[in-house]
């Protein structure tokens, strides 16, 4: 219990503490703090797929251009 990150956001919690609470147990963890560093953990995972996603280099789709069939008479 050395974050400080976990432990400002668990006093700015006011009057959703006892939802967040609840929620915390329900997802099994033992502690609020758990849950809490949980989450931020789940957050900065996603920030850095997201930011490895945008600098992986996007594969270039080549069109393939079907011949035009030829026509068998010369009005068409």
């Amino acid at each position: 219990m050395n974050n400080p990150q976990v432990l400002e956001i668990i006093e700015n919690l006011k009057g959703r503490r006892n939802y967040e609470e609840k929620k915390a147990s329900k997802l099994g963890f033992n502690s609020l703090y758990a849950y809490i560093e949980n989450k931020i953990l789940k957050e900065k995972e996603a920030e850095a797929a997201k930011t490895l996603e945008q600098s992986a280099p996007k594969e270039e789709v080549l069109e393939v251009k079907k011949p035009e069939k030829k026509k068998s008479c010369s009005c068409c």
